[in-house]
C-alpha cells in the first residue's frame, strides 16, 4: 500500500513538553502521525493561523523563552 504522504525532509527537533504533549493530542485527534501533524500545520499555516494573536503569544514566548531554559 503506497504511503499517503512522502515526508522527503528530517531534521532534529527540541521542543518544550507541553508542545509536545499538544502535538501528540492533535495529531491522535487528526488521525495523524506526528510528523505529518506537523507537516500539515506548516503547509496550512496561513490559514490555521490567527495573525493578531500569534504575534502577542510570540511575544509571550520569548519573553518567557530564557527563563524557561534553565
Amino acid at each position: 500500500m503506497p504511503k499517503r504522504l512522502r515526508l522527503t525532509r528530517r531534521f532534529p527537533v527540541a521542543m518544550t513538553e507541553d508542545g509536545y504533549r499538544r502535538l501528540k493530542k492533535f495529531s491522535a485527534e487528526a488521525g495523524l502521525d506526528e510528523g505529518e501533524a506537523l507537516s500539515f500545520l506548516f503547509e496550512n499555516f496561513n490559514s490555521v493561523m490567527d495573525h493578531d494573536n500569534l504575534y502577542t503569544r510570540l511575544r509571550l514566548f520569548n519573553a518567557e523563552l530564557d527563563s524557561r531554559k534553565r
